[in-house]
């Protein structure tokens, strides 16, 4: 019915519905009342859901009991880890795909994995977090061969052990603040991960706020919720709805992944959040994790001390003022995890203020009476200085397990910082107990009293005066099928620098062993080649003038010996060489004069056995002048031969064949060493083991920096030659005379003392930072050229000739060093002069251990282990385990030639250098401990003009073996200008070794009670 108006007054009209059409009108009436019956009877229960989560505890507890996984042999396939979350970032479960293929790489295969089941496996493909147990407290455990601990590293550094060791008013206020209801005891089954309340305010502000800007946008988040956030969101925050939603459903199945009551997983999540909440970082710290660390690092609070107050009740506690400074502090890192990085740095004031409103409302609630209340209110927030008192941990690692993580450090290509925090434990081969007992007995040769007891006071030992200026490093070896397996490893430096490994040394005489093994490595080429002649082939054998070992070798086949290798081996330690001190030896690009360490030996002439038991200088110069010159011999064409006869008619037809092809392979040679250098390290590389000269220095800085001016020429001097640098005037001239246009390539190579091709090579890499060995070659071919013919167009002979074997010697040089490298020789390369032979080039002692170890294992070279087993995240979904590929070592030297090696060196001891060792290792078992080893000594100084100066370091070697299965190194070193206050020689270690046999006996000859459990 409606009214209309027509003509001014009011109309009525009525419309009637049908029958059928009243009769639906009346059935309406039912149908609302049953909706809103229906709508009131789902409301309650949502409502009584709400309340008590029954359905979702049945559904979720009953989902998440089919997510499984468990460990098995072998890599699992397929596997899925986490691809984000500061948790798994910094424990390291998102990068364990890049370690593993880092560590396969190096050696290294999966030994066991995880395997996850279809339903987990899809539970993470959907994006969701997979539920575990997830540790609050991890780090990289490192444990010796017994598994005993040697590195524990727990990050956060302080936390609660358990839920009922947190203080209960920090619960309370913790609840009060985050997420009140979670600890209703009531509600046996509720979800933990929705507070379905708030958040359905905080989905209608976040509507509110599309229309109305001003609304605010409190969030909804439980600590279950904000757990999953700073663990497992992409940077540790919720970037959308989807994330929120992610979240939520996240921690919903955690929550029931032990069943459907949630009373201890929510107690768990209390105690989590309070051990992990992140707190920003701390200057020379890093990140702050957990109440325990948030106390300790921004305020310098003792944790346990501060609980203990917190824990006391109103009328015990002993301290009112440290009990409510500690719940002052507590309550701000509470407020602060909402905006670290803001409340922590510069708004420390607007915290101030939180923490009196929140201390206030605390009380209010009850939670603490109004004296606590008010003597918090008098407390004041004092932050740690960063700069005077910075949070720094005690630094306890021992030098054996600070080189196991940084090899591993490098394996995994990360920081130690980074390292430590890893959910990872690593089981070494070092023996804990023997590492200690070493490391022990070395820091005691500070003690007068103890040094003299073990007989190392003397002239060429140790002085009461600079007892403290030694330092020693030890390392030990133990030969096994798995391979060369580190027992010891330690020095006494305090450093994070590892003597053993991390230095360059001058190790003196040890570079003798080297040389020896070099020389007998040539003698059984030679009869390898030679012994299978009939005598009338070898008379007719060409052999260079200047070959002196070739032609011994040919003399000795030719006569009626024994022909074996063996024979031949003991002949070759037979020979003599003079040990003379009287004779120049033009060597290096000059001439030098080398001395003995004895004067008495000046006259002799010694086999080369008796050279290696005394360590005497000269004959071994002269042995390493024999081998430079038969490698010479043996190049591609002779190159000696071009010494020779200057008017053979093949000359300039060899020397264009010759440049062109040797100049390539020096060349590639030359590529390996300057590959994946910075340009800094380039700029350097033409200096390095050069003797430091105005001329040499300005040769090379010309070459590669030729638009540099005089001042910057000037500067670089400077830098390189401090008060020994050129006058301004001086300068001048150097740079004219040594400008580009005025030299060519190999005169200034030959100014330089380096090899042509390198210099220009460096060059060329600086210009040409992008290109490729195809390109430098074709770019060098007119180089090559000159490089080799040049040296042939001066009319004087003896000129020519010079010039001529100082680059034949580089390359010689470069022979010798590929078959150093071979047998694990550390640097990228010698110093051409015959001064090597008494250690100039430098030496590790980790390295001359690796040598000992192929000379004990038959020629073998076997990998060295420090690391028998690696594994990641450890009771996951996950744990990953590695261990060292099964491999075979490597023949590197012929066994002859090892066991000829073997007897010299049980020679030094028996009645050479190191004879005080003779004896000291006697066996209760009857196995066979014989020693042997090379000593060495090197006293490191810069000359000037022929005259000793600035000392930089003494060193005393004694790289050694034990047995048939144990080796290593023992070296003593003094470093600066004090160095020249002492006198000690390679005696010092020998006796070292000598009265620390009673530490190393344990192990050597103790069986695997005492020692480290040996392989079958």
């Amino acid at each position: 019915m409606f009214q209309e108006r027509v003509g001014g007054e009011p109309h009525t009209a009525r419309f009637s519905k049908s029958p059928g059409e009243q009769g639906s009108t009346r059935l309406s009436l039912p149908w609302l009342a049953f909706l809103l019956i229906l709508l009131a009877v789902v409301a309650m229960l949502l409502r009584r859901e709400a309340q008590t989560s029954q359905w979702q505890a049945r559904e979720l507890s009953g989902y998440a009991a089919t997510l499984r996984y468990h460990v098995a042999p072998g890599p699992a396939d397929p596997i899925l880890f986490p691809a984000h979350g500061p948790f798994d970032q910094r424990m390291g479960y998102a990068d364990i795909p890049a370690f593993a293929e880092r560590l396969h790489a190096r050696g290294f295969e999966i030994s066991e994995q995880s395997r996850q089941n279809d339903a987990l496996r899809a539970h993470m493909a959907r994006g969701w977090s997979a539920p575990y147990a997830e540790k609050t407290q991890a780090g990289l455990a490192v444990l010796d061969c017994r598994r005993e601990p040697l590195h524990s590293f727990h990050y956060p550094y302080r936390h609660f052990e358990h839920f009922e060791s947190v203080p209960p008013v920090v619960v309370q206020t913790l609840l009060f603040i985050e997420n009140r209801d979670l600890l209703d005891p009531d509600r046996p089954a509720m979800n933990p991960a929705v507070d379905w309340l708030r958040f359905t305010r905080a989905v209608l502000r976040q509507l509110g706020n599309r229309i109305d800007a001003d609304i605010d946008t409190h969030g909804g988040s439980t600590l279950a919720t904000q757990i999953e956030k700073y663990r497992h969101s992409p940077g540790g925050i919720t970037h959308d709805a989807r994330e929120k939603l992610r979240q939520m459903v996240s921690a919903s199945v955690r929550a029931y992944q032990r069943g459907a009551v949630t009373l201890p997983a929510r107690r768990q999540l209390v105690l989590d959040y309070l051990n992990t909440v992140p707190l920003s970082a701390a200057p020379r710290h890093g990140e702050v994790h957990g109440l325990g660390d948030g106390l300790w690092v921004w305020f310098g609070a003792d944790f346990e001390r501060a609980m203990g107050a917190l824990a006391s009740a109103d009328a015990e506690a002993p301290d009112p003022a440290a009990r409510a400074l500690a719940l002052r502090q507590a309550v701000a890192l509470m407020i602060a995890h909402r905006r670290p990085s803001w409340y922590l740095a510069q708004g420390r004031l607007e915290l101030e203020r939180a923490t009196d409103a929140h201390l206030r409302l605390l009380a209010a609630a009850g939670i603490i009476d109004a004296d606590w209340r008010d003597e918090a209110l008098r407390q004041t927030l004092v932050f740690r200085d960063m700069a005077k008192d910075p949070p720094l941990q005690p630094a306890t690692a021992s030098k054996g397990n600070t080189a196991v993580r940084t090899r591993l450090a490098g394996l995994l290509g990360t920081s130690l910082y980074r390292l430590d925090r890893l959910d990872a434990e690593a089981i070494t081969t070092l023996d804990g107990k023997l590492q200690d007992g070493v490391s022990d007995y070395l820091g005691r040769l500070t003690d007068p009293t103890f040094a003299r007891s073990q007989e190392l006071m003397g002239e060429r030992l140790l002085q009461p005066a600079t007892l403290g200026d030694v330092r020693y490093s030890f390392t030990l070896l133990e030969s096994t099928a798995q391979g060369n397996l580190v027992r010891v490893q330690t020095d006494t430096t305090q450093q994070p620098l590892d003597i053993n490994e991390g230095s360059k040394l001058e190790l003196g005489s040890t570079a003798k062993l080297r040389v020896l093994a070099t020389y007998l490595e040539l003698v059984a080429e030679l009869h390898e080649r030679l012994a299978a002649l009939e005598p009338a082939a070898l008379k007719v054998t060409e052999v260079s003038p200047r070959d002196s070992l070739g032609r011994w070798a040919v003399q000795y086949l030719s006569g009626p010996n024994d022909h074996s290798l063996e024979a031949m081996l003991e002949a070759a330690m037979e020979r003599r060489f003079s040990a003379s001190p009287n004779e120049q030896f033009f060597t290096g690009g000059g001439v030098h004069r080398f001395n003995n360490f004895n004067r008495k030996d000046d006259t002799r002439q010694p086999t080369l056995r008796e050279a290696m038991q005394a360590s005497i200088n000269l004959p071994f110069v002269r042995l390493l002048q024999e081998v430079v010159r038969h490698t010479l011999a043996q190049g591609p064409g002779g190159t000696a031969r071009l010494l020779e006869d200057r008017f053979d008619p093949r000359r300039e037809a060899y020397l264009a064949q010759f440049a062109d092809r040797e100049g390539q392979a020096f060349l590639r040679r030359f590529w390996r060493k300057t590959d994946a250098r910075t340009p800094e390290e380039l700029r350097a590389m033409p200096l390095d083991g050069l003797r430091p000269g105005a001329e040499r220095l300005a040769a090379v800085f010309r070459y590669l920096e030729p638009a540099a001016s005089p001042d910057a020429l000037g500067v670089f001097l400077s830098a390189h030659l401090g008060a020994q640098a050129p006058s301004t005037a001086r300068v001048a001239v150097l740079h004219e005379r040594f400008a580009p246009e005025s030299m060519d390539l190999p005169d200034r190579g030959y100014v330089a003392r380096v090899h042509p091709l390198e210099l220009w090579l460096v060059a060329y890499r600086l210009q040409h930072p992008n290109a490729t060995l195809g390109e430098a070659i074709a770019a060098s071919a007119a180089e090559r050229q000159a490089v080799y013919r040049w040296l042939f167009r001066t009319q004087a002979k003896d000129a020519q000739d010079t010039r001529i074997y100082t680059m034949l010697e580089v390359e010689a040089f470069l022979e010798i060093h590929r078959r150093w490298t071979r047998l694990g020789y550390p640097f990228g390369h010698l110093v051409p002069s015959l001064a090597t032979a008494l250690g100039s080039s430098g030496d590790r002692p980790a390295a001359l251990a690796e040598l000992m170890g192929i000379i004990v294992n038959g020629g073998i070279r076997q990998p060295p282990h420090r690391i028998s087993d690696l594994r990641f995240a450890q009771g996951t979904p996950w744990e990953t385990a590695l261990a060292p590929t099964a491999a075979a070592g490597e023949q590197v030297m012929v066994p002859a030639v090892a066991r000829a090696l073997k007897q010299a060196l049980s020679e030094v001891v028996e009645t050479g250098t190191a004879r005080r060792l003779a004896g000291s290792f006697q066996s209760t078992t009857g196995a066979d401990l014989s020693p042997g080893g090379k000593t060495g000594t090197g006293d490191n100084r810069v000359v000037v003009k022929g005259r000793g100066g600035l000392a930089l370091n003494r060193t005393a070697t004694f790289v050694f073996y034990l047995g048939p299965r144990h080796f290593g190194s023992v070296t003593a070193y003094v470093v600066g200008s004090n160095a020249a206050d002492h006198r000690f020689t390679s005696g010092l270690p020998v006796q070292i070794l000598r009265s620390m046999a009673p530490v190393l006996m344990a192990h050597l000859d103790g069986g695997s009670e005492s020692g480290c459990p040996r392989e079958p």
